[in-house]
Formats: C-alpha cells, structure tokens, sequence
C-alpha cells in the first residue's frame, strides 16, 4: 500500500465551444470539445487522521482563506460516498492561473478524485464518481477523464473523440493576467443559437468552429483581443482561439519550434504574461 500519491490537474482546453441556448435554470446548453494540456496544477496527498488541503504555487495567495475549495469539497464527498475511515493531508501546488478558462478548480477537483480513489483504495471505475463530479461542476467529469472528448448538455454528457491528430500536438497557453468571471461572461452572451459543431475528425471540426464566448468575453477585457491577435501574428499556426470563458488563449502549432518562436514572440510583446509551452494529451488511461 502507497502512503502518498501524487497527480496533475491537466490544464483543460477548449478546442471550440458553441452556446445553444439558456435553460430556465439558469444554465447554458453547450456543444464543446474538450481537450487537455499534459501540464497543469499538481496535487499530492498522504494518509492521515483528518482532512486538510495546504495550498502553495505562484498562485496560492489568490485561493488563500476561501472556504468552500473544490478540492475539499470533492474529498469529502468522496470519503462520504464510500464511507472511508481515513482521512488525507492534500497539498496543492497552484501553477495554473485562477479564474482562466482552463479548468481553474474543476481541474483541481477532478485531479483529487484520481489521487484519493487511489490513496483510499477505491474502485476507479465506480459510478458513484462520476455522480460526485457532475454534482461538483459542469467540467468536473471533463477534467476528470482529462483526455479529448466532446461535451453536450452542460458540457458534462461526454463522448470520447478520436484523438489521432491531436495527441501531442505543440500547445502554447497564454494570459493577460485579466480574471473573468465565468458568470458574467456568459450572461453577456447576445442569446443567438449559431449552430452546433460538426461531426467528423475533431481538429478539422474544430478549426471550422468557434467560441460563442469569446466577444463577450473581448467586450470585459479587452486584452483577450490582443493576445488573440499575437497568437495569430505567429507562424506555423494550426488553431488559435480563447479557451472556456478566458482569459486564457492558446493555439496549436505545426512543429515545437513553431510554437518556441511563439512563445517568444509573446515574451517579448508582453513579458509579464503568463505562459506555457505544452502540447495536448492523448487518449491514454487514466489510472
């Protein structure tokens, strides 16, 4: 039995995202594809008596105080599920940027689902974590597989993709260092149903997509325009877009070095931007 284990909360992406429609609920029915990073925030965790989560990373500070953190939320509704007797001491090593559009908690949640159900001794493929994750957030059972799939309904009815010409594809992520509520984004979507995404192979589908948030989005922080432009600016450029509700954008290149060159093209157009230079996971198991 393992004492510790440890887990990346995968960076989510979202290859192109149509809005449909606003449900009396006050929820959005969404068409997206969902992809992800092969970096992210990272999570470890050891068995202990109680359950306690210590935050450290770049962006701690932002997360530091807040009372109702996914990652507890998901370990306690875990541990409640299965009725464990143990408890477990969590670390979480923020290096993604919060409020982004790249998973943000949903990620972390869904990292910690994996890393407790293995430090628990639970059986991974029981139902009951997929409920505990749609009960969390619309991404959670997303980022919980953290691999391509298309996501309908709230974006939490998935359907795994054919991720041949994705995996490994160059992936540069960048951010203006602009939060953007989610909530407010969405609501200044102008209500228009443009259509749905196509069927067929995922990158030319999403190539030929779109983000229905990315206007509102532009419209609350402009500065999301302006990475969109730089990433553009780039040569070898396969697909630039906003990911979820921003402000992170990114694009995908033909070759490593194309996106190195990009990388340092935005270095040194807006040196205090965060970056990543990655690419996009394929569709491995999760353990």
């Amino acid at each position: 039995m393992k004492a510790s284990e440890s887990e990346v909360a995968y960076a989510k992406i979202n290859l192109a995202l149509h809005v449909r429609s606003r449900e009396p609920d006050g929820y959005h029915r969404i068409e997206t594809l969902f992809a992800f990073a092969e970096e992210g925030d990272l999570l470890t965790a050891e068995l202990a008596e109680a359950l306690t989560l210590g935050i450290t990373g770049p962006y701690a500070g932002i997360l530091s105080g807040e009372p109702n953190n996914l990652v507890i939320r998901a370990a306690i509704a875990l541990r409640e599920a299965f009725s464990v007797g143990e408890g477990a001491a969590i670390r979480l090593d923020k290096r993604l940027p919060v409020a982004s559009g790249i998973g943000g908690g949903s990620a972390d949640a869904a990292a910690a689902l994996r890393l407790l159900t293995r430090l628990w001794r639970l059986p991974t493929d029981d139902p009951r974590i997929q409920s505990i994750a749609r009960e969390l957030g619309a991404d959670v059972p997303a980022c919980l597989v953290s691999r391509p799939v298309r996501g309908t309904g709230r974006g939490d009815v998935l359907e795994p993709l054919d991720d041949a010409k994705l995996a490994g594809m160059p992936l540069l992520l960048i951010n203006p260092g602009v939060p953007v509520a989610t909530g407010a984004v969405f609501r200044g979507w102008d209500g228009r149903d443009r259509g749905g995404l196509d069927a067929g192979d995922p990158l030319q589908v999403a190539r030929a997509a779109r983000n229905d948030l990315e206007s509102p989005a532009i419209r609350i922080a402009p500065e999301i325009g302006e990475a969109l432009a730089l990433l553009a600016r780039a040569d070898g450029v396969t697909l630039t877009r906003m990911s979820g509700s921003g402000a992170t954008c990114f694009a995908l290149f033909e070759s490593m070095a194309a996106r190195d060159a990009a990388d340092l093209l935005v270095m040194r157009a807006r040196p205090g931007w965060w970056r990543l230079k990655t690419a996009l996971r394929g569709h491995d198991p999760v353990p």
